[in-house]
């Protein structure tokens, strides 16, 4: 059984530095090994930077995106307060 890496964290400034190398033309197979890079997360980095020029996730989401999670973030909020509602309710129809 192969050994986990340890996450390691990048600066932005770095995943920009690689992101050029590749668009500069160095083979991705190379950046990856010289760098020790996971696969996934530097074509990630590339697909992120070269669309908005930043490798966070936040920055690349659609107006829709936003607006989905900021909805689901609200229906989450009532639906728990619907439910303590539902309690108080309970509990002040058993004192009556």
């Amino acid at each position: 059984m192969s050994e986990r890496r340890k996450k390691r964290d990048f600066s932005e400034e770095f995943k920009h530095q690689m992101v050029k190398l590749y668009n500069a033309g160095k083979p991705a197979c190379e950046i990856i090994r010289e760098y020790e890079l996971t696969p996934s997360s530097f074509r990630k980095w590339v697909v992120r930077i070269n669309a908005s020029g930043s490798s966070r996730i936040a920055d690349n989401r659609s107006p829709e995106e936003v607006r989905l999670i900021a909805l689901e973030k609200e229906n989450k909020q009532l639906r728990m307060e619907n439910d303590i509602l539902k309690q108080a309710a309970l509990i002040f129809a058993r004192r009556s």
